[in-house]
């Protein structure tokens, strides 16, 4: 028989040889050979794998044999097939069986429950194997966080926080201090997004002894200290605090260097409580260069992080060809989340709008992940709303937000949004005034964030202007440039320096009006902030005029007249797009298709 023809023979001339040789382990060892030739395959030939491990039941094998089997062929069809039913049917057959098949087939069966959406038979699977796995370290801290981790996604945050608790705790009694400290690190992140701020500073205090003090494997080592470092940038951000986190984000970008430079060591560890590892080297690096961005997107560096975003979607398209893991669309999503709001802010509506849609895709093929950022994705889309002057769908999309989302920061953002155009649209006092109750910067702010309070100042400020009440306007923009400077919130900065100095030119002061609008554009430039770009140098054009400087008003108003031109060509052209009409979803899954426009229907007046 030659290497090319079909390999089903090939089984039936090796059964006959093992009925002629009935010796348990070798024909057990060379059905199992064959069938990990077939699965491993290029490409694998599942079929051929199956057909192998059932003719193990052919020969009546030890009862330990025959609950691995099961085990093995409940793996193989869950993961390589559809066959969820037949799959199922085997690990339940391991389940009873022995210790070293029971915990990992409760594991596997508990997975394939919660993909049927039986997540209420895959809970008392996992706790009675909890209660049973003791003595074996390893699955019994494996199953504390499989059961965690359903918890989580359960959004039942005090359960999965107590699991993890009695994981440290369990850890520390066998002596595992690294696993101690990534049941640590996974509670402090669940307290971190119930804001239980008060519970995660000596949490993470603690953590960080732990992880200090830790002496093995130094990639093991490393990616605590990334861990722990992931928790105190995003605490950082989530605050709003954009300078404070600077030296923890600095320290995380050295720690994910070091690590590349690691090699895997192959020896296993001597404890096999310590047989984990949070997430590989590859997938921290995409989160690190995520947190880079966040970070440049809240300070108002954006070209930093187009560079970071970049980088981080071409690793994760590498990554994407050989790793299935739902966490990389996770990271993808959050990514692109943030590019589009730095397109909005560049000027580049028509490239935002195609990677919203790119995101609608994405979350198409993961109802969990359209679950998780279904309000985001109207925020988006309002926002772009805003940058194309459709007020109505703006407030559509952010009340469809505001009915998503449960994130306390989320919910101030799309507030403080939908206040902005209240006050553009200049008639919905009554509206506008309850959610500015909810927002009031001085009187029990809803967050703890710094960087939501400053612009809730901000939009305090703009109403003020446009009710003419320009000493109060003044108080409130004051407020917000003393915050936003503390922390170099330089997109605040810009647009409290440029109201400013379009009230200080409505009242007259041309001088005072000149040395705030001059640093806004300074400002805007560097960003870069089209909006505020275009602002500035109408002003400055009409300053220059009222001062008398002929050239530089000339200059000012060529200024004016580029900005005004790349802002209506984008416009034009967002408008002109299919995806356009995603501004009139509000409810649902979104859209799979989009019907072309004829072209913009929008109006223009706001840009000229």
């Amino acid at each position: 028989m030659n290497a090319q023809s079909n390999s089903s023979p090939l089984i039936l001339i090796t059964v006959r040889v093992f009925v002629a040789n009935p010796a348990p382990e070798s024909w057990y060892l060379a059905l199992l050979g064959f069938a990990e030739h077939f699965r491993t395959s290029s490409p694998p030939k599942i079929r051929l794998c199956v057909h192998c491990l059932q003719a193990v039941f052919q020969f009546k094998p030890p009862q330990r044999v025959e609950a691995r089997t099961h085990l093995q062929l409940g793996s193989v069809l869950y993961h390589h097939t559809k066959n969820s039913e037949l799959a199922r049917s085997h690990l339940e057959k391991a389940i009873p069986q022995f210790e070293d098949v029971k915990f990992e087939a409760a594991s596997l069966l508990s997975e394939l429950y919660c993909q049927q959406n039986l997540v209420d038979s895959a809970k008392p699977l996992l706790r009675k194997a909890i209660q049973i796995s003791q003595q074996t370290p390893y699955w019994h801290c494996r199953l504390l966080f499989q059961l965690a981790q359903l918890h989580t996604l359960e959004k039942d945050l005090v359960s999965a926080c107590d699991l993890l608790g009695v994981g440290a705790e369990y850890a520390r009694v066998v002596g595992s201090e690294y696993t101690r400290a990534l049941f640590l690190l996974s509670k402090g992140m669940l307290l971190l997004m119930e804001r239980k701020l008060g519970e995660v500073h000596p949490l993470l205090t603690l953590c960080g002894t732990i992880v200090e003090n830790w002496q093995g494997n130094p990639i093991q080592k490393e990616s605590l200290r990334v861990f722990f470092l992931v928790l105190q940038v995003t605490h950082y951000l989530d605050a709003g605090q954009v300078k404070s986190v600077k030296p923890c984000l600095k320290q995380l970008q050295q720690c994910i260097q070091t690590i590349s430079t690691l090699h895997d060591d192959e020896i296993l560890p001597s404890n096999p409580a310590d047989l984990f590892h949070w997430l590989p080297k590859e997938h921290m690096c995409v989160l690190v260069y995520l947190v880079t961005v966040m970070h440049s997107m809240q300070a108002g560096y954006l070209e930093k992080a187009q560079k970071y975003t970049d980088k981080a979607l071409m690793q994760l398209e590498k990554l994407k060809m050989l790793d299935s893991s739902p966490i990389l669309s996770t990271f993808q999503v959050i990514l692109l989340e943030h590019i589009i709001m730095c397109r909005l802010v560049t000027g580049h509506k028509a490239t935002a709008l195609q990677e919203i849609s790119q995101v609608c895709q994405l979350c198409q093929q993961s109802p969990r992940l359209f679950t998780n950022h279904a309000a985001q994705l109207h925020t988006l889309l309002g926002l772009y709303c805003i940058s194309v002057n459709c007020m109505d769908n703006a407030e559509a999309q952010f009340t469809a937000a505001l009915r998503l989302t449960t994130h306390q920061e989320l919910w101030a953002f799309i507030v403080t949004n939908l206040a902005s155009v209240y006050i553009r649209e200049g008639n919905r006092h009554q509206e506008l005034y309850s959610l500015l109750e909810r927002i009031n910067p001085d009187h029990n702010f809803p967050v703890s964030s710094h960087c939501l309070r400053a612009a809730a100042f901000y939009i305090r400020g703009l109403l003020s202007f446009f009710q003419g009440r320009y000493n109060e306007a003044k108080r409130f923009l004051r407020e917000t440039l003393k915050m936003s400077n503390a922390e170099d919130l330089n997109r605040l900065t810009a647009c409290s320096l440029v109201l400013l100095g379009h009230i200080f030119y409505v009242l007259g002061n041309h001088r005072e009006s000149n040395n705030m609008v001059v640093p806004a554009m300074q400002l805007a430039s560097k960003i870069p902030d089209m909006s505020v770009q275009l602002w500035s140098s109408a002003l400055l054009k009409d300053l220059n005029k009222a001062l008398g400087n002929t050239i530089d008003a000339h200059e000012a108003a060529q200024m004016h007249q580029n900005f005004s031109q790349q802002l209506l060509q984008d416009h034009i052209a967002a408008c002109s797009l299919p995806e356009h009409n995603l501004i009139s979803w509000t409810d649902g899954p979104p859209p799979g298709q989009f019907q072309a426009q004829n072209g913009p229907t929008t109006s223009l007046a706001s840009l000229l």
